[in-house]
């Protein structure tokens, strides 16, 4: 088995899932019911597969300006690798539904914790019943391990730093879709608009047909959005933190590694009322 740090195929990784070296984490999430993603996993998963919680596991409690899926503190983080019986030597892939949203969330908060073989199953749960590889519904009991760590506080910005970054000229994309960019519509938060300054680039742009699109053509799509800059003065942006994630991914599958991420998103933004908000194309 390689090490897989960005994406894996199911075909590579069906023969690999028998390998004590590997966990294998199910990611899938909806925002509209808390608990889909549970059972959907027990109706059917990977083999060997653990449930990974969107609001348990891979967020923290609210704090001011954390937004709707506060990024978690280290220890807590770090509890729940031990519980998971991730080691800083195992493989970990993280899959959800299909297109990584969800799963890219558990992969940065892996590399921003300093653990680099993690990568995340392209095409997901529906390319892998697409192929018919094996699936269970049993559930396994994971050997507790120890997993001490801590989060690179340099990739995790807040609001305060957001609004010097695009005050000095940074680039601040926001994963949002198009019409929630412009402010047409917001099911989700209290306010609609962007963040002033910020460009959009729907995460959605990062797949075909639920997989992510060849690495070339990428880093040619980030390289007009970076338009020069460095893959590092790229800042991401959502409506939680979560499928911002997505370009972090995405990007550092293209060969643009070190982007960073606006932890709090909109919804973070938002919680101050002072705080400035756009509305229409960026």
């Amino acid at each position: 088995m390689s090490g897989w740090s960005t994406l894996v195929q199911a075909e590579a990784l069906a023969p690999a899932l028998s390998s004590d070296a590997l966990v294998v984490l199910d990611c899938r999430h909806s925002l509209g019911r808390s608990d889909a993603g549970l059972a959907e996993f027990h109706a059917g998963h990977l083999p060997g597969a653990l449930h990974a919680d969107m609001d348990r596991d891979l967020s923290g409690p609210h704090r001011p300006g954390a937004g709707r899926h506060p990024w978690p503190d280290a220890a807590r983080f770090a509890e729940r690798l031990a519980a998971w019986g991730v080691t800083p030597g195992h493989q970990v892939i993280a899959y959800d539904a299909g297109d990584g949203a969800f799963a890219a969330r558990l992969w940065f908060l892996l590399r921003a914790f300093g653990h680099a073989r993690v990568a995340v199953l392209d095409g997901g749960w529906a390319r892998w019943q697409a192929l018919g590889l094996p699936v269970e519904t049993a559930v396994r009991i994971p050997t507790a391990a120890r997993y001490n760590g801590t989060f690179d506080a340099t990739r995790l910005l807040g609001a305060g730093e957001v609004e010097i970054h695009v005050a000095t000229g940074g680039l601040l994309v926001d994963a949002r879709a198009r019409e929630r960019f412009r402010g047409e519509v917001e099911p989700i938060d209290a306010k609609a608009g962007h963040v002033p300054g910020a460009a959009n680039r729907p995460f959605a742009d990062n797949v075909r047909d639920g997989r992510f699109k060849p690495a070339e053509e990428l880093a040619g799509e980030f390289a007009t959005l970076l338009d020069g800059r460095m893959a590092t003065e790229l800042l991401a942006m959502c409506g939680s933190g979560v499928t911002a994630c997505h370009h972090l991914l995405a990007m550092e599958h293209a060969g643009l590694p070190g982007a960073r991420l606006f932890t709090g998103s909109w919804s973070g933004w938002i919680e101050d009322p002072s705080r400035p908000i756009a509305t229409g194309d960026a």
